[in-house]
């Protein structure tokens, strides 16, 4: 017999009536979960992946050589798999020059960088908000900040019935609770993070997942935070110290799976199977991680050996150099700015970076000229079109 995960509501939105359901609080039950078998080694591999993740952060001078791109990437993923048509490049670009393409797509990403930013500030502080629904109502109001949804309530549980899928309530995939049952769920889920269950944290910290996206407390950015609350749950159980991880690019190669088994466990209970998925997915994107961050560290001690024994090398060029992996694409204002020097001076050292092929101009043109470190984006994006 299926576990049984929830109940159904009646529910009353535009006019028809629909069955809502609302979700038993965690861990599961009635069954327990099963960790016999397969799980409890998945969960073991992929702790042993998130721990080489983080061991390869660190044989780095600095730990944000990597945090930078791989925040960025987590943050163009997990907005792509919500539609969004914005790349790493364009956010990078944006970042350089305050220009975008695509200035909405670019702006909601830019903005879930500053939920998570804003967020994990919260949390470190002594007095700072903790890991809760009021966190993440504050981090929900600054994903949607002046863009799409920016209408629907942000940062407010929403008052109204939601649905997902379909053109109307009636023909919905699926109906979240009714309004009236949001906050208590909120409050259940709030409470069980900061509770001692016994089981594997990484393991909660799909359950806690799947359980948010099943809520879907907002009436828009439910996945984006629903995924920011994966980055925070990690480092809130000392699982990683820095969202390092870029979980979003193995739910977007398997975004069918990836909502198939968030379905099954509202229709069949089947928290077993979601556990499956979710770590293996944490396995391929630990593994993925510290294979970018391994080819990253190689490019730049190559860079910089190429840069260092050419004798047009400047200090300036060789301070340049050091600041990309923050900076991958820099414009001469933003490298005077960084390096605190004149803009002939950063003009300079630009020439000789893209001399010894570190940088690459981009735009073609002869004003507002703009250069990366197309190699590194290259490995940094290598999923992308």
């Amino acid at each position: 017999m299926p576990r049984q995960t929830g109940t159904y509501r009646t529910s009353t939105t535009t006019g028809e009536s629909v069955q809502a359901f609302v979700p038993h609080p965690l861990p599961p039950a009635k069954p327990a979960l099963d960790l016999s078998g397969d799980l409890g080694a998945k969960c073991s591999d992929a702790l042993m992946a998130l721990a080489r993740l983080e061991v390869a952060a660190h044989l780095v001078p600095s730990a944000s050589w990597f945090l930078y791109g791989f925040v960025r990437k987590e943050a163009v993923l997990t907005s792509q798999i919500e539609g969004t048509q914005a790349t790493l490049r364009d956010v990078l670009e944006f970042e350089a020059t305050d220009h975008a393409d695509r200035p909405e797509d670019v702006e909601e990403v830019c903005n879930y960088v500053d939920a998570l930013n804003y967020a994990r500030r919260e949390m470190a502080k002594p007095k700072g908000l903790p890991l809760s629904a009021r966190l993440l109502c504050e981090a929900h109001k600054r994903l949607m900040k002046g863009v799409r949804g920016s209408n629907k309530q942000p940062g407010a549980v929403r008052k109204s019935q939601n649905w997902i899928g379909g053109t109307r309530p009636g023909t919905a995939r699926f109906v979240p609770p009714p309004p009236e049952d949001v906050p208590d769920a909120l409050t259940a889920l709030e409470r069980w993070i900061h509770s001692d269950d016994p089981l594997p944290p990484l393991i909660k910290v799909g359950l806690a997942h799947v359980q948010f996206e099943t809520i879907h407390p907002f009436l828009d950015g439910n996945g984006r935070i629903g995924r920011l609350l994966i980055a925070l749950l990690l480092e809130h159980w000392g699982i990683l110290k820095s969202p390092l991880l870029y979980l979003s690019l193995a739910f977007k190669r398997h975004q069918r799976e990836y909502y198939d088994h968030l379905s099954a466990v509202r229709t069949d209970g089947d928290w077993e199977q979601w556990t499956d998925f979710y770590l293996t997915c944490v396995r391929e994107a630990a593994e993925d991680g510290v294979d970018v961050a391994q080819r990253l560290f190689a490019l730049l001690g190559k860079d910089r050996r190429h840069l260092t024994e050419s004798p047009r090398a400047t200090v300036a060029a060789i301070q340049l150099l050091d600041m990309l992996p923050d900076h991958p694409m820099v414009t001469v204002p933003r490298a005077s700015r960084m390096l605190k020097s004149t803009a002939p001076t950063a003009r300079k050292a630009i020439g000789i970076l893209v001399e010894v092929g570190v940088l690459r101009e981009t735009t073609g043109k002869q004003r507002d000229r703009v250069f990366a470190y197309h190699k590194y984006l290259q490995v940094l994006t290598g999923d992308e079109p």
